[in-house]
């Protein structure tokens, strides 16, 4: 955690300003835009780093890193400098833990870690990939519908699921099942005589 990003690269998109931020705006942009980010940071740097117990603190010295940066000017791509920098931090970490080969500090830095937003392709994709959800999830019976969204898309547990719609855990075990086995044959094909019952 040092004043200024070690190799210097996070510079790139930052626009020139001769004035500080204003700590105001500083810490308003800070929480409205990179702080929305924190999922996707988290899950790169689990893709990229060897060690999971190090994740929080590479979250925090990346977020310490860009709010210094910031400080001085707000970036004109926030995303883009934000996983920049993840990277560079992480090529930092690899050259002075001296623990990994070299070859693997090399080839961290010529990765393509998809900084910038999909292209057209990915978006088509996307897209198409979420009309095939939509339609599989308006298939189910209204009840396995509400069971997985309520699984799956809100996070709640079985047992939560189970006393908020007053039935027992193996209920909501079995629609759970039924229905991301439904949603699987809906996207990825059915496989014959894979379903058992319907």
């Amino acid at each position: 955690m040092g004043n200024s990003p070690e190799n210097g690269c996070e510079d790139e998109g930052l626009r020139h300003a001769s004035a500080a931020v204003n700590p105001a705006d500083l810490q308003g942009w800070f929480v409205d835009i990179i702080l929305p980010l924190e999922a996707q940071l988290t899950l790169f740097l689990r893709r990229n780093w060897r060690n999971e117990s190090d994740i929080p603190d590479l979250v925090h010295d990346v977020y310490v890193r860009i709010y210094e940066a910031a400080g001085k000017s707000l970036p004109d791509n926030p995303r883009s400098f934000l996983f920049r920098t993840a990277q560079n931090m992480l090529v930092d970490r690899v050259r002075r833990d001296k623990i990994v080969p070299i070859e693997f500090a090399s080839q961290l830095e010529t990765f393509d870690f998809a900084l910038d937003e999909p292209g057209p392709e990915r978006n088509v994709i996307a897209r198409e990939d979420l009309r095939k959800l939509q339609n599989a999830l308006d298939e189910l019976p209204a009840r396995t519908r509400s069971v997985v969204i309520m699984r799956r898309v809100e996070g709640l547990s079985r047992d939560e699921i189970a006393k908020q719609l007053g039935v027992s855990e193996v209920t909501i075990k079995w629609h759970l099942n039924e229905g991301l086995r439904a949603l699987a044959d809906a996207l990825y094909g059915a496989q014959p005589n894979s379903r058992g019952r319907r």
